[in-house]
């Protein structure tokens, strides 16, 4: 039999082939939505004196793009839930009108400290570290408020770190081991404290403790729930916009029970199992879109 005849082999190398020509379409899209080419950012490649190694739970954890997405629109819902936190947004950023933009800023931060050199992760830390001392003001009832507060800055990761293990375990891997889980939460801790937050967990034990204890400084108005709404009912450019209802449902359902009432959401219900299995199967398809041709 003649080796290299073979009609799979013949369709790899033939980059023309209609499947092909979706897959590299698709993962351009994808690729689009985390870089500004207006801006000659490309897409961040590991490093090989990052500041975490190849193959450790952050890197796992910050590769999966479904589960990251829907993590980040989780993530942002509990944040918005700590007045200092939302009233910063609100007064320092076009968040309304340029949301594509702060969820791309924010991804491409942790592409960077999670993947790139270890000397570029210290100087983007630097930039927000410089932006937050520029960041405060007065709530509307004239307490004040910074973004270098580290307890508020505290809420900030917990919530991020939180929302994307949990994206994580669900919807890519979910026998995960604890172990593991643990310790995505002391690697994510490294970024947090180089951005001031404090206390910062350590483990999956000290998160739920934090999420408890912080509980008391969280609360929701109508302007929280208007957010919320403008967040999840925002639909951005290309698969973005297709996707959007999909990963939107999912954060929700991700949400720690206490959070749901007071952004006056609920819960899918028995149909969040339909919504887990749409996003799995979302998921699967951007990473067959994103792999290495």
């Amino acid at each position: 039999m003649r080796t290299g005849s073979t009609p799979a082999r013949r369709l790899r190398q033939q980059p023309w082939h209609p499947a092909e020509q979706v897959r590299r379409q698709l993962g351009s899209s994808v690729r689009r939505m985390f870089n500004d080419p207006g801006k000659g950012e490309a897409p961040i490649m590991p490093a090989g004196d990052a500041l975490f190694a190849p193959d450790t739970p952050i890197r796992m954890v910050h590769a999966d793009v479904t589960s990251m997405m829907v993590g980040g629109i989780a993530a942002l819902l509990l944040q918005m839930l700590h007045p200092h936190a939302l009233q910063g947004v609100l007064d320092h950023s076009d968040f309304r009108q340029d949301l594509d933009g702060r969820l791309r800023r924010t991804a491409r931060f942790i592409a960077v400290t999670t993947y790139g050199p270890a000397v570029e992760a210290e100087r983007v830390i630097g930039q927000v570290n410089a932006i937050h001392r520029h960041v405060n003001g007065t709530l509307p009832d004239g307490t004040p408020y910074s973004a270098t507060d580290p307890a508020t800055l505290a809420w900030v990761h917990l919530a991020e770190a939180w929302s994307f293990l949990h994206a994580y375990v669900a919807l890519v891997r979910p026998d995960m081991p604890g172990a593991e889980q643990d310790e995505y939460y002391r690697q994510f801790a490294t970024i947090a404290r180089r951005l001031g937050a404090d206390p910062v967990p350590e483990s999956r034990g000290e998160a739920a403790e934090l999420m408890v204890a912080m509980r008391p400084a969280l609360g929701a108005t109508a302007i929280t729930r208007e957010v919320a709404n403008t967040v999840l009912a925002h639909r951005g450019d290309s698969i973005g916009a297709l996707a959007q209802p999909v990963l939107a449902r999912s954060a929700v359902d991700l949400l720690p029970p206490f959070a749901r009432p007071l952004l006056g959401l609920q819960s899918s219900g028995l149909p969040a199992i339909g919504t887990r299995l749409a996003t799995r199967v979302l998921g699967g398809t951007i990473r067959w879109a994103l792999r290495p041709a």
